[in-house]
């Protein structure tokens, strides 16, 4: 298995640092083509404004857009997440590019500005089900966005509760403030929809790879149900069918 890392600005060093402590190959990712040479990909925290930039510069977004179509797993992290959402709100003037896929609204900056930036304990229920480990994960948030709302077919794997005088929701004719906001209310954090996953904070800047193992065990799980469906493809007369790939070993988890 090859795990592309989208090399174009952010902590994607910091991923097949990870990706290696597990026994996976990462690669960086910066052209088009290169995509062809994956199975899954992950898209970085980093300033998501520049990475739109240079990502239009370089002419991703319609192959990134189309490796997403294809059902490929593709993982978001920070600015990643924001990449991913169908809807973003609190951008810069002009706004920015997205590649799309995952029914959310995502706010670019919710918690704040660099100075802004925290450390704290969420509850991954189904992270810990699948992976093992603490019940809580240590989230690295650096001016970090949040996802607002989801549709149907998207399922919420972490939430983390906001105080009352958060401001929720500010653009230059709304403002949803203190008064609108409830007494304890929370954003979501984390998300998984279909091939995609997304997470507002960090994993790649904690020495916690459960996030990582649950990234690579998704994959595996959708490239054998594409490997099945193309073993259950009618073989005509004279040709052979190489049938499904041979179960690989689980990588090991956090312990």
């Amino acid at each position: 298995m090859t795990v592309g890392v989208l090399a174009l600005q952010g902590s994607f060093n910091e991923h097949i640092a990870a990706l290696r402590r597990l026994g996976v190959q990462g690669v960086e990712i910066r052209k088009a083509d290169q995509l062809l040479t994956v199975s899954s990909l992950i898209i970085p925290g980093g300033e998501s404004t520049t990475m739109a930039k240079l990502a239009e510069y370089h002419n991703l977004f319609p192959a990134l857009r189309e490796f997403v179509k294809m059902g490929k797993p593709v993982w978001g992290t920070c600015a990643g997440l924001i990449f991913l959402a169908d809807r973003a709100v609190g951008q810069k003037e002009g706004g920015q590019e997205l590649v799309g896929g995952l029914d959310c609204t995502v706010h670019r900056n919710f918690f704040g500005s660099q100075i802004q930036s925290f450390e704290a304990d969420i509850s991954v229920p189904q992270l810990t089900s699948q992976e093992g480990g603490p019940e809580t994960y240590r989230g690295v948030f650096i001016r970090a966005p949040a996802v607002l709302d989801v549709g149907p077919d998207v399922e919420v794997l972490a939430d983390y509760p906001v105080p009352s005088n958060k401001v929720l929701y500010s653009s230059s004719t709304v403002q949803i403030q203190e008064e609108d906001a409830l007494p304890e209310t929370k954003v979501i954090v984390a998300v998984k929809q279909g091939n995609l996953l997304a997470t507002a904070f960090h994993p790649e800047l904690t020495a916690d790879t459960r996030w990582h193992s649950y990234f690579i065990k998704m994959t595996k799980e959708i490239e054998q149900g594409a490997s099945s469906n193309s073993s259950n493809t009618v073989v005509s007369v004279g040709e052979t069918s190489a049938g499904p790939e041979p179960a690989k070993p689980d990588l090991p988890i956090f312990q």
